[in-house]
């Protein structure tokens, strides 16, 4: 049985992970190089996980770590500053940096000089999202920004989820920002987010009331069980954004890749946000499965519309989670060491284990209702068109100015 969940109370229980571990609150490192901030985070978080076998200690800790890559050689050097291009990675609620790693070699193998971040609060246990508030994730942002800036020419910035809401927010006030990487962006999530912030009325008398959702937290990169605060620090995250974006426009390329049955984001809210997207040089990838659709607002020729289903490999629709990693990922891949199945737990464990098993029968995709009804879905964590996004990638990177 996962962790969390027994047979006589048939439902989960909080446990030590479901509270603050006191090790990665506020935003603290402002005046450190990046080196020292990644070495300084390394530490927090094997500190965080010691508990953990040494070996899968290291593990959990190296992936949930932020990190840099360089450039290889072969890149020409910058004109100010050591670097011509650099990219700041920006993962998304939850996550952690892992989820970025493939995209870094797809941008170093570009000549990109690369920093990605890890956002307060993540990384550690989900219990720390309990204290997590959206201004400190803004900081941490502008300070990769920052040291990033100290060593480019020119600066983007990438962002997954809610990490595209953050690059977005971050662009409009930073003018050395050139262009923006937008995959799954949470542009517009559910309005009773708005509301999750009511539960201090009286979870401090049922603590379980402070969760969306008690999971088993098997995942060892991404929390599974998920506070109301996160949810209602996303809404405070997002409403600013929009206060911000009122009345303008995005004038710097922008390339964005986003699913149309995303069923943790509104995928609306990234059409509209790309129709804004007025340079010439911008590009949305969209997996749909009408890819004879127009898009409202966005020129056709902006648009690469990607099939949502592979039948061969029993892929109904791409997941939010889906994007940005490729399927020979050695965790979340086609064989990976991890299956996603929480929408079952702990509801019906009896499809909770059979969709974990790997076995053929079960299909993957996203967890919308039309999917759920077409058999036992995995949610779909990786990209079977993963070569392809990183052509077209390149198509735009090799565009820029």
């Amino acid at each position: 049985m996962p962790t969390g969940w027994t047979e006589k109370s048939a439902a989960p229980t909080l446990e030590s992970r479901h509270q603050p571990s006191g090790l990665h609150g506020p935003f603290t490192g402002d005046q450190l190089p990046f080196a020292g901030y990644v070495s300084r985070t390394l530490e927090m978080l094997l500190q965080a996980h010691a508990t953990k076998a040494s070996s899968e200690r290291e593990t959990i800790a190296a992936g949930n770590a932020p990190f840099q890559a360089w450039p290889t050689e072969d890149f020409p050097k910058g004109r100010a500053r050591p670097y011509r291009r650099g990219v700041l990675l920006i993962h998304g609620l939850t996550d952690s940096p892992y989820s970025m790693r493939h995209l870094a070699a797809l941008f170093r193998q570009q000549g990109f000089r690369v920093m990605a971040i890890l956002l307060p609060g993540h990384g550690t246990q989900p219990g720390d999202l309990l204290e997590a508030r959206w201004q400190e994730w803004v900081r941490a942002t502008a300070y990769g920004a920052e040291r990033l800036a100290e060593e480019v020419d020119d600066l983007y910035l990438a962002g997954y989820s809610a990490g595209g809401t953050l690059a977005i927010r971050h662009a409009l006030l930073d003018a050395r920002v050139r262009g923006l990487f937008l995959f799954s962006p949470a542009l517009k999530i559910s309005p009773r987010a708005a509301w999750a912030g009511l539960h201090r009325m009286y979870s401090w008398l049922i603590p379980a009331a402070k969760w969306v959702d008690i999971k088993p937290d098997r995942d060892i990169y991404k929390y599974e069980s998920f506070p109301k605060n996160a949810a209602y620090q996303m809404h405070g995250l997002t409403r600013d954004l929009r206060v911000r974006l009122q009345g303008r426009e995005v004038n710097i390329p922008v390339f964005a890749a986003a699913s149309a049955d995303d069923a943790t984001v509104d995928s609306g809210a990234t059409l509209a946000f790309m129709a804004r997207a007025r340079h010439e040089q911008s590009r949305l990838v969209y997996y749909t499965a009408d890819t004879a659709h127009h898009l409202a607002g966005i020129h056709k020729d902006k648009v690469e519309l990607v099939p949502s289903a592979v039948p061969e490999q029993n892929i109904i629709s791409f997941s939010h989670l889906s994007i940005v990693l490729p399927s020979a990922d050695v965790h979340y891949g086609a064989a990976g060491d991890y299956a996603n199945c929480l929408h079952y737990y702990p509801h019906d464990m009896e499809k909770y284990a059979l969709c974990g098993s790997r076995s053929p029968l079960v299909l993957q995709g996203e967890v919308t209702e039309r999917c759920l009804r077409a058999g036992v879905i995995r949610r779909l964590t990786y990209n079977p068109h993963y070569a392809a996004l990183a052509t077209s990638m390149q198509r735009f990177i090799e565009r820029l100015a």
